[in-house]
């Protein structure tokens, strides 16, 4: 199945950008490969649909640990040790971050989109999506790897 970069580049860009601004984090991109969307037991998922021109949801995955990293660093280096409803707030709003800049990127290329608000998921979790095929890219540095989950389709691109 071809990938057509054009509907996972705007991601990429936006998801590298803002952890780079927020969490002063450099992440190189990996190879993107095709994915069941199927998470382990320490898994923190933050999940955003895509309505507009372009269709399906977007997948920000990573370990519980490297969660509360990033949300110390998004809550300026104050300590987090678990997920409670402040941590889970930093994360989503993270989420909302990548999201709303890679709408900006899409719609500079004539694609306009809209994102549901983010939905935080832990645990042994598998999200079935019939819609588009879950394209994920592999994103780390600073020993932060996180998955980006890309299933959208649409009619411009």
């Amino acid at each position: 199945m071809a990938i057509n970069v054009e509907y996972i580049n705007p991601f990429l860009m936006a998801a590298t950008s803002i952890i780079k601004d927020i969490c002063q984090i450099d992440m190189k991109v990996g190879k993107p490969y095709v994915k069941q969307t199927a998470f382990a037991g320490d898994s923190v998922v933050i999940m955003i649909g895509v309505t507009g021109e372009m269709r399906g949801q977007v997948l920000i995955a990573l370990t519980y640990q490297k969660a509360l990293e990033i949300a110390s660093k998004m809550m300026m280096g104050m300590p987090v040790t678990e997920l409670d409803d402040m941590s889970i707030s930093a994360i989503s709003e993270l989420g909302n971050m990548i999201m709303g800049n890679a709408a900006t990127i899409l719609s500079t290329k004539g694609v306009g989109i809209d994102i549901t608000p983010p939905t935080v998921c832990r645990g042994n979790i598998t999200i079935s999506q019939s819609y588009a095929a879950n394209i994920c890219i592999p994103l780390s540095g600073d020993d932060i790897t996180i998955e980006l989950d890309v299933a959208v389709k649409g009619d411009k691109i």
